[in-house]
């Protein structure tokens, strides 16, 4: 029997609105009255789970850390998800991430920095005051949804290590235990998953170190127990379950990059007007919100944070540096 091996990052049936998704979406604003809604009611609207450990944070100020785009619903995002430790369908990682163990957890930062240090998660969650951020995440598949996420500027962290003059880059590594995450047994890409910031878009304030979502502490399949949030970027830029962030002189290599140069670049920016060899970024579909015959809504540039970062890739080409 023949077995198709879809290619890297190929939208997969899985990518669909389920029906019942997409139908009980229509029930249930009708029936909590917010059809009509204002754009603020609905970002507030979507709650957690229920079942995990509540973790609130005040909204943030920092500027355009608040999107008003109605939320996607908590069932949604923490059921459709790309986490290639736990499998490559969407619905794998909430099947298979129970096994994630997320105490005792350690994250040491190291490199070049005259402050290295190994954190526990518990002083991590106290290291600055909790935030909700209400934040757009683009897939490079071309899906996106509205979350509101609860944590602290990946900045705080940083700081305190006091990177030298020769950290021009930040470098991060996922846990990658066979023991806990099935998907670490196949070879779909290169583990433990890498992945890297310039070390000024690591400071940027919008770019978050995660510890929660909808008011509770991070799903396994979420990235539990810390992740990051780097909203203006494609998703597979913000790194999940954080074991070692390392400050480096020399660009790292990102496992998507060392996968599929020719696809995923180092910066992998939102950009419309750059499309993936395989297909266009220029529209994209929010989960839960529309039928799969449904008109895309136009991709924003920077998704939509043009105003806050476009600043740090001023002068450069961003059809060379994608």
């Amino acid at each position: 029997m023949l077995i198709r091996t879809p290619a890297l990052h190929e939208p997969r049936t899985s990518d669909i609105t389920p029906r019942s998704a997409y139908l009980n979406r229509r029930e249930a604003l009708a029936g909590l009255g917010l059809a009509a809604a204002s754009p603020l009611a609905l970002a507030q609207s979507a709650s957690g789970g229920g079942k995990l450990a509540k973790l609130p944070g005040a909204h943030s100020a920092v500027a355009g850390a608040m999107v008003m785009d109605k939320l996607t619903s908590y069932a949604d995002a923490s059921s459709y998800n790309n986490f290639y430790e736990f499998g490559t369908d969407k619905a794998d990682p909430a099947s298979h991430a129970h096994t994630l163990k997320t105490r005792p957890w350690t994250v040491s930062v190291e490199g070049e920095c005259a402050k290295p240090g190994r954190y526990d998660i518990d002083a991590l969650l106290k290291l600055s005051a909790m935030e909700e951020r209400i934040y757009r995440l683009r897939c490079v598949e071309g899906w996106s949804m509205v979350i509101p996420w609860v944590g602290y500027s990946l900045a705080e962290l940083l700081k305190k290590a006091e990177p030298t003059s020769k950290a021009k880059y930040v470098e991060f590594t996922s846990l990658a235990d066979k023991s806990q995450m099935p998907g670490v047994r196949s070879g779909v890409l290169d583990w433990p998953y890498i992945e890297g910031l310039r070390i000024d878009e690591a400071m940027h304030p919008l770019a978050m170190l995660v510890f929660g979502m909808y008011g509770e502490v991070l799903p396994n399949q979420n990235g539990a127990p810390l992740r990051l949030a780097v909203p203006w970027k494609y998703g597979f830029k913000s790194a999940k379950s954080i074991v070692r962030i390392r400050f480096v002189e020399k660009e790292p290599l990102s496992s998507w990059t060392k996968a599929a140069q020719q696809e995923y670049g180092f910066y992998s920016n939102v950009n419309p007007n750059v499309s993936h060899p395989r297909w266009s970024q220029a529209g994209e579909r929010r989960i839960g919100e529309d039928g799969l015959f449904a008109k895309k809504r136009p991709t924003l540039m920077f998704n939509g944070y043009e105003a806050q970062v476009g600043q740090l890739y001023a002068g450069m080409d961003l059809k060379k540096n994608y």
